[in-house]
């Protein structure tokens, strides 16, 4: 774990820390860390990434309002090293589509940001025909 003073990047509508090299490359895990953040109290999971030459975390416009913080502002910031599985808690009717159709292994084996958003987009639905309709879509995507 480190903890460091850094002011808050704005490039845009968007807002990332600059993490410095030394702490990236001390955590021993490449380039692309996967860290859980702590910003303002607020505590969230994202990932070390290199973007125009420097190691950023992103801050999204959810974080900066729940951390209530703004791109230009300095702050303290402490990442951990997640070596946690990032897996999402898939739902019942997309876990019985998933292992009916024998692709349970397949979607295990996705990277974790697409099953992620394999489990968003069904569990986003507010009709129950609309998610059945994107289970369906879920397990042709695997089967293609």
């Amino acid at each position: 774990m480190v903890t460091f003073t850094t002011r808050l990047l704005q490039m845009g509508n968007n807002v990332g820390i600059e993490v410095p090299e030394d702490v990236v490359l001390g955590f021993g895990a490449g380039h692309r860390v996967p860290v859980t953040v702590t910003l303002n109290g607020h505590t969230y999971p994202s990932t070390i990434a290199t973007m125009g030459g420097r190691f950023l975390v992103p801050v999204s416009r959810a974080v900066r309002e729940a951390a209530g913080v703004a791109g230009g502002e300095d702050h303290d910031v402490t990442l951990r090293h997640d070596t946690s599985p990032r897996r999402p808690d898939l739902p019942d009717d997309l876990a019985a589509a998933l292992d009916s159709a024998g692709l349970r292994e397949a979607f295990d084996a996705l990277p974790p940001g697409r099953a992620k958003e394999h489990v968003r987009t069904v569990v986003d639905a507010k009709k129950a025909a609309t998610r059945a309709a994107r289970v369906q879509k879920v397990v042709d995507a695997l089967s293609g």
